[in-house]
């Protein structure tokens, strides 16, 4: 289909291509026999466009007469094709525009446990391509035209509409879908989705952003299962590379952890950094009791102790203090903080406190 609409739009291009130096040259030509600049283009698109409004001047030599039939038969053969080539560009468009949201909505339906992506921003794009990567199906809603078309590019299988509307969600595979991820900039439109998303397939698993530490609660309440909030995660990784620089470098800096990350996400594991604070329940207990406690949610790989040296492969009656920084492998969406007991719950693992 590429090569049959770029066909077109050729053909078009040399065609008033053609005309153009007709016209060019029918000037030229008048010009030579001593007419003005004015008169010859006047006189050559009265000719090549057929109206018939009469000669500026008498054609009433040789010459002329030579011209003007010149100018007849290539700037009117050039005119049609001109007319040609346009329908022809008009109707591959609109025939790819067709087909392709026809194939679009084909493949759509045709998916099962797939994601549903609300927003092609930032966020948005960066997450497609993880899914990709990952080898996830899912399904982009966006309404910018913009954005749609840079999706589109991409390859991706996307919908315009705004995700706010059920018919679009609906159109989207909603009650085949496994995930719904809304990651638009606007806290009270991804609160509405996701209440719209939550009303049609209660068995959905939804994932929120939120701009305003208070929008969590909103969005909980209206049917989210999980609230990733940028903001917070973004000054969590700073006071990592801030605390415990080394750790930090060591689990983000390099390809080789990125690579094995992504390795940790197809085994729906994944790699975090935790710093314990005053007050939070794993202080004074030993690696095996929290592990133990955990049954099999986390475990630790590493302690970045407070003022002391990084502990690899730690043993398991080694003790936490208020601010040492754990390295923790732990099953994706495993709530961790339920291993903990204490009201005071001060150690962040990403979104995960504990």
């Amino acid at each position: 289909m590429k090569g049959l609409a770029e066909s077109p739009l050729r053909n078009l291009a040399w065609v008033i291509g053609f005309v153009l130096a007709v016209v060019a040259a029918s000037t030229t030509a008048y010009m030579h026999a001593g007419w003005s600049f004015g008169d010859a283009v006047y006189m050559v698109l009265l000719t090549v466009y057929t109206v018939g409004y009469g000669e500026v001047r008498p054609i009433d030599t040789p010459y002329l007469h030579g011209v003007t039939i010149a100018t007849m038969i290539l700037g009117c053969t050039g005119m049609i094709l001109v007319t040609g080539a346009l329908v022809q560009t008009l109707t591959v468009i609109q025939l790819k525009q067709l087909l392709g949201s026809n194939r679009m909505k084909s493949d759509i339906d045709k998916l099962k446990g797939h994601v549903i992506v609300c927003g092609f921003g930032r966020i948005g794009v960066m997450l497609a391509k993880d899914l990709v990567q990952g080898g996830s199906p899912f399904v982009i809603l966006e309404r910018s035209e913009k954005r749609f078309a840079e999706a589109q590019e991409l390859g991706y299988l996307c919908l315009q509409g705004d995700a706010t509307d059920e018919e679009t969600l609906l159109a989207a595979g909603i009650m085949q879908a496994r995930i719904l991820a809304t990651v638009l900039p606007d806290d009270a439109a991804n609160v509405f989705i996701t209440l719209s998303a939550r009303s049609l397939n209660p068995a959905l698993q939804i994932i929120a952003r939120g701009e305003a530490p208070s929008t969590e609660s909103k969005l909980i309440q209206a049917g989210a299962d999980k609230v990733v909030l940028p903001t917070h995660i973004g000054a969590e990784r700073i006071a990592e590379m801030i605390l415990f620089p080394e750790t930090a470098r060591f689990i983000r800096g390099s390809e080789r952890m990125q690579d094995f990350e992504k390795v940790l996400r197809d085994l729906g594991l994944s790699l975090e950094m935790a710093v314990v604070s005053n007050g939070s329940a794993a202080v004074g207990q030993t690696i095996e009791d929290i592990e133990k406690r955990g049954k099999g949610a986390f475990f630790v790989v590493q302690i970045d102790p407070n003022g002391g040296e990084a502990i690899t492969r730690p043993d398991g009656s080694t003790k936490i203090g208020a601010g040492d920084g754990l390295v923790v492998v732990g099953r994706t969406g495993s709530e961790l903080n339920a291993v903990f007991s204490a009201p005071a719950v001060k150690a962040r693992a990403g979104r995960t406190t504990f």
